[in-house]
């Protein structure tokens, strides 16, 4: 049967560099009375994978080149933070006053490389997306089957914007064991008739759910547990949710 329940875990600490994702995932389900089993999924916020994997800047460190200071004239931002989101970006798409829109060196087309300095740690520092969010949900996963012998799919999100939409949703940056696009074509509809087009963002989806549960704010949930029937278990990677080049009509 189809259904989804979605459980935000306790008693998650604050994380720092090299701390054990896993192990402190298998913590706070006991906290939450949760008992993991095979095809359960968890979804992580991006920033505690980040802090885990040192990507906390100090902005003391950066040294802002020419080309960052003048872009950060026309998009009235901190240099440094213009210097970094340079560095994490494979191309500029934009820059107005208060956004700079980039193609992230992860294929992202997103507002200031997702860099943030929200719930971070109140000091001078910014923090940047993980390396490879892919290696790091397959880490996570691996880590948990070793410790636990559950095989549960793990999933890392982070706030995206879209073209045409305001506002920012849960979108899928990193995968393991969890569906990322799921394909319909050639599927029946309800009158019988051969889906031709129909690909659904099913990773983004569960994503935005994921998000909802999380909380944007000072809320502190940075871990969803998901279990139900509508989960859909693939190793898929979470770039096949990348729209190539060629067929993007956006820009």
């Amino acid at each position: 049967m189809s259904g989804l329940t979605l459980t935000p875990l306790k008693s998650v600490p604050k994380i720092k560099t090299g701390d054990d994702i896993a192990g402190i995932t298998l913590e706070a389900a006991s906290a939450s009375s949760i008992a993991l089993q095979d095809g359960d999924v968890l979804v992580y916020a991006q920033k505690i994978i980040s802090k885990s994997e040192g990507r906390l800047i100090d902005l003391a460190t950066v040294n802002p080149s020419p080309k960052a200071k003048e872009i950060a004239t026309i998009a009235e931002k901190d240099p440094r933070i213009v210097e970094l989101i340079l560095s994490e970006s494979t191309e500029l798409l934009r820059a107005i006053p208060g956004v700079i829109i980039v193609q992230h060196r992860l294929g992202l087309v997103l507002a200031n490389a997702g860099i943030d300095r929200s719930n971070v740690d109140g000091q001078d520092h910014a923090l940047l997306l993980p390396i490879d969010p892919d290696q790091s949900a397959r880490s996570i996963r691996s880590g948990i089957a070793s410790k636990a012998n559950r095989d549960i799919g793990v999933m890392i999100i982070d706030s995206i914007g879209r073209a045409w939409r305001n506002g920012t949703v849960g979108t899928l940056i990193g995968s393991s064991g969890v569906e990322t696009l799921l394909d319909l074509r050639g599927k029946p509809d309800l009158f019988g008739k051969r889906l031709e087009t129909t690909e659904v963002g099913w990773g983004d989806e569960m994503a935005a759910a994921a998000s909802l549960v999380m909380g944007q704010a000072a809320e502190g949930w940075p871990i969803v547990h998901a279990t139900g029937g509508s989960l859909r278990r693939r190793d898929a990677d979470s770039r096949t949710l990348l729209r190539p080049k060629n067929k993007d009509l956006f820009r």
